[in-house]
């Protein structure tokens, strides 16, 4: 018998991120953001529409975890 919290459904719960969500999640700005996934070091954007972006809140969820994993 295994019931999932709020909180644990919260944090799987896919949604589409805007630039200004990610800027304010990660606390890095457009030109910083562009740069660590063209180095590979970020979840890449998805392409919503000609000139619409997004990302997965789950993945950059995740890679700010593993982020704050690095500094223990």
């Amino acid at each position: 018998m295994t019931t999932m919290s709020t909180e644990q459904t919260a944090t799987t719960e896919h949604r589409i991120l805007r630039r200004a969500e990610v800027e304010a999640k990660t606390g890095f700005k457009r030109a910083h953001i562009y740069n660590l996934m063209k180095e590979g070091k970020f979840p890449r954007a998805l392409r919503l529409g000609i000139r619409a972006v997004g990302w997965d809140s789950v993945e950059i969820d995740s890679w700010i975890t593993e982020r704050l994993k690095e500094r223990v």
